[in-house]
């Protein structure tokens, strides 16, 4: 099943959290931050939102940071995606 995002919306998987410190230290479960960086599976054609137009600046396979704690989270066929607005994408990692 395809996940296809409307209007400003864009799809992302978010990348796995780090499971060692910099030091070496393996980190338990509940230790791990929630991850921000996130890669882009789908994006929406963008358009006319809430009378604005808007265009979409990033792209599937982009690499973005985004707000902690925004979008919705899915299961599609076993696999955890949140779907965001692109307002809530804060950069895209290079």
């Amino acid at each position: 099943m395809n996940i296809k995002p409307l209007a400003d919306r864009v799809v992302i998987k978010m990348v796995e959290a780090e499971e060692t410190t910099k030091s070496g230290i393996i980190l338990a479960g509940s230790a791990k931050e929630k991850p921000q960086v996130a890669e882009v599976v789908a994006v929406g054609p963008g358009g006319n939102v809430e009378g604005k137009e808007v265009t979409m600046y990033v792209k599937t396979g982009d690499k973005v940071l985004t707000s902690k704690y925004s979008g919705t989270e899915v299961k599609v066929d076993g696999e955890e995606y949140t779907i965001v607005r692109q307002s809530d994408i804060l950069a895209i990692v290079e």
